[in-house]
C-alpha cells in the first residue's frame, strides 16, 4: 500500500499513544503489510489492543531472517541470536567425514533457532521438537522447505530413536521464567504466547533440569549442549550440566542482555 505522510503520522501517533517505543519503525512495517487504508486501521487496531506485532504481520526478524511466526506461537527473541552465534562457532567442528552435522533444536517453538542455523552452518541434518501442537505446526512451515524434520511431544521423547548418541549440536531455548515472575511480563508475552514456553516451574530450571539429565544419551562423543537461561539463574545451570556428566562454561552478550550454557558431554550413561 502507498505510504502518504499524513496518514503514516496517525498511525505513528495511535502506537506512540498505545506505549509502542519503536512506533515509527511499527508503523512502516504495518503499513508495508496492509492491502487497503481500512486493512491497515484493522492491522493497527490489534497492535493497539496488545496483540505482538509478529502476530500481526506474521513473521519476525531473526538473524536477518525472516521467520514464520503464528498468532499464539512464542516470538523469537532478539537475545536468542546469540544462542545462534554460539552454536555457529562449533557447528565447524562438529559432523564427520561424509555427513552433515546433527543438530537438534529442542523446545523450538516457530523453529527460529534451527532455521537460523541451517542459514548460516548448513547443510545440517535438523530436526525440531515441541510439546505445543500450533508451535509444531508453525516450524514446519519454518524448517520443512529446509530439508530439516519437526516432531510434536515432550522435549526428547518424539526424537527419532536413531538419533541417541549422534547429536552434534542440541540447542536449547527452553522455558526458564519461574512461575511467578510470569505476571511479571509484559502484556504481549502474558496475554498472547503459550505459558508453556515461557514458565520454567518454580525456579526456572525445571525443563533445564530434565534437558540435561538425558543429554548425554543423545550427544555425540563431542557433542554439545547449548541451553539459553538467566545471568541469575546460570550458576544453578551449570550446576545441572557438571551433575550429569556435562563440561560446562557460560557464555554471555552484555550487548543482547543474553547468556548461554555450554557443555559437552564427557561420559555416557548406559542407554
Amino acid at each position: 500500500m502507498t505510504d502518504p505522510p499524513a496518514l503514516r503520522t496517525s498511525v505513528i501517533t495511535r502506537l506512540r499513544a498505545a506505549g509502542c517505543v519503536f512506533a515509527e519503525e511499527e508503523a512502516r512495517l504495518l503499513t508495508a503489510a496492509a492491502a487497503t487504508p481500512d486493512h491497515l486501521d484493522a492491522l493497527v487496531e490489534r497492535r493497539v489492543a496488545g496483540l505482538p506485532l509478529e502476530h500481526i504481520l506474521g513473521w519476525a526478524e531473526f538473524c536477518g531472517l525472516r521467520v514464520a511466526v503464528d498468532t499464539g506461537v512464542f516470538v523469537p527473541r532478539r537475545r536468542t541470536e546469540f544462542l545462534v552465534r554460539q552454536a555457529v562457532r562449533l557447528l565447524p567442528q562438529k559432523g564427520g567425514l561424509g555427513h552433515a552435522p546433527v543438530v537438534v533444536d529442542l523446545c523450538c517453538g516457530s523453529g527460529a533457532v534451527g532455521t537460523a542455523l541451517a542459514a548460516l552452518a548448513g547443510p545440517l541434518e535438523l530436526h525440531a521438537a515441541d510439546i505445543d501442537p500450533a508451535a509444531v505446526r508453525c516450524a514446519a512451515r519454518n524448517i520443512v522447505p529446509l530439508g530439516g524434520a519437526v516432531h510434536e511431544g515432550d522435549l526428547y521423547e518424539p526424537l527419532p530413536a536413531r538419533l541417541r548418541g549422534r547429536v552434534d549440536v542440541l540447542a536449547v531455548n527452553g522455558p526458564y521464567v519461574p512461575s511467578a515472575e510470569i505476571g511479571t511480563m509484559p502484556q504481549e508475552a502474558r496475554l498472547h504466547e503459550p505459558r508453556v514456553s515461557l514458565d520454567g516451574g518454580k525456579d526456572g530450571l525445571q525443563v533445564q533440569r530434565r534437558v540435561a539429565a538425558a543429554a548425554p544419551q543423545w550427544l555425540a562423543p563431542g557433542g554439545s549442549l547449548l541451553i539459553e537461561t538467566s545471568r541469575r539463574q546460570a550458576p544453578r545451570t551449570v550446576e545441572l550440566f557438571l551433575r550429569n556428566g556435562l563440561t560446562a562454561r557460560v557464555a554471555s552478550s552484555a550487548e543482547l542482555d543474553a547468556t548461554v550454557v555450554i557443555g559437552t558431554a564427557v561420559s555416557r550413561p548406559p542407554l
